[in-house]
């Protein structure tokens, strides 16, 4: 019996293990349903964030948003400011310490 018990726990922790689990941080804003789908704090410049987000379902690319300069820096290397009350919005307002 206790091996049985043991090994059901062993291979729960297994699965456990192999499937990393996603989370995300959702907020309407507006008309819109923005959602963070991964995010990573610069080491470098700390006002800067490498985020994957949704906005109304449609994933976007990782983004680098600059929180200092309000500008999302795209993967072709070209900015773009902040549109209010839209993503780099959110990740700033939400992470700012």
């Amino acid at each position: 019996m206790v091996k049985c018990i043991a090994l059901l726990l062993l291979l729960t922790l297994s699965f456990a293990v192999a499937l990393p689990a996603e989370a995300s941080f959702c907020r309407n804003t507006n008309d819109h349903f923005i959602c963070i789908l991964s995010i990573k704090r610069s080491a470098k410049n700390y006002w800067e964030y490498r985020a994957a987000v949704s906005v109304d379902g449609v994933e976007r690319p990782i983004e680098i948003y600059n929180c200092r300069d309000r500008l999302i820096v795209r993967e072709d290397r070209s900015t773009v400011p902040f549109e209010p009350n839209g993503a780099g919005e959110l990740i700033c307002s939400v992470l700012k310490s």
